[in-house]
């Protein structure tokens, strides 16, 4: 039973975790690199949000959202 626990502990530790030591080691040696990872997300992220309300507003255009005040349920 003992074993199965290490098992965990060196899934976690040995591999789950090894991005994030890659990337606390990273931080160390170029504080750059390291928020350059972070500003990857952010743009990913935005982009993602652009393209969203580019669908919102498509279907709003389209007339397509049922906007009576029975529509809803919780309305």
């Amino acid at each position: 039973m003992k074993d199965f626990f290490y098992a965990i502990q060196d899934l976690f530790v040995d591999v789950i975790f090894a991005p994030f030591d890659a990337l606390r080691a990273l931080e160390l040696e170029s504080w750059f690199g390291a928020n350059a990872i972070s500003w990857i997300f952010m743009i990913i992220g935005f982009v993602a949000m652009v393209y969203w309300m580019k669908q919102l507003k498509g279907f709003n255009d389209n007339n397509e959202e049922d906007k009576s005040v029975s529509a809803h349920s919780y309305l």
